[in-house]
């Protein structure tokens, strides 16, 4: 049986993906790690075979936690899960040590042949056929990932609540990102947005996303969870 631990700066995504391994035959989930400061000593005394690491809040974290796995555990498979997927990304996240990027937009029940994939060498990098998206250069040139991709939710007709759960954030993060989306395209409200986005051929569906209610948001260092496939 493979061993796995998450590493990430919200519960909330380490019980969505606890709860997309609820049911998984061959893989053990020991704990979580708090992304936001070093993990050297958990993974150490965990010795997990497989390590997911979130995109987190700040980048630079998150990529320096994938260093730590690979000179900590050598042997394992180290896992990058992100909503961005650009080649950019992907590629440092990669060379800071990763196996692979799984994309966010996975629906959840696959997300454990990924990693099976992953494991046994077969994908390096797991990207949803949704993933390609034209941007006009004017008008959308300041935007982050982040507020792109919220835009284009936002003019889908989701509700902030709805996008935190597409994104695996929280809704007050959502506020934060579209309130910089209407400073940057100089518009009042979520209506001019979406009609934005309408005009410059923004809009591009998704496939919904399942997930689990955000738990209370408690991390530290290394913490058990109740095995894989209890109640």
């Amino acid at each position: 049986m493979k061993t796995m631990v998450i590493v990430a700066d919200s519960s909330f995504v380490i019980e969505t993906i606890r709860l997309a391994l609820r049911n998984s035959a061959g893989l053990k989930l020991l704990g979580k790690i708090d992304g936001r400061v070093s993990a050297r000593g958990p993974l150490a005394e965990a010795q997990p075979d497989i390590v997911i690491v979130d995109e987190m809040q700040v980048t630079d974290d998150a990529l320096e936690r994938v260093r730590e796995c690979r000179d900590e555990l050598p042997s394992a498979s180290v896992l990058v899960l992100s909503m961005r997927m650009d080649d950019d990304w992907v590629a440092r996240a990669i060379d800071a040590g990763a196996d692979a990027c799984l994309s966010k937009a996975t629906h959840l029940p696959a997300l454990t042949t990924l990693i099976r994939a992953v494991v046994d060498g077969n994908i390096v990098s797991a990207v949803p056929a949704v993933s390609a998206e034209l941007w006009p250069a004017k008008g959308t040139e300041a935007l982050t990932a982040r507020e792109r991709e919220i835009l284009m939710l936002v003019s889908d007709g989701l509700t902030n609540a709805r996008i935190g759960q597409e994104l695996w954030v929280t809704e007050q993060t959502v506020k934060f990102h579209l309130s910089n989306v209407y400073r940057k395209l100089a518009v009042a409200n979520r209506t001019e947005a979406s009609r934005f986005a309408h005009m410059n051929g923004l809009v591009k569906r998704r496939p919904p996303v399942s997930v689990a209610r955000e738990p209370e948001t408690d991390l530290a260092r290394v913490h058990r969870l109740p095995a894989v496939g209890a109640a």
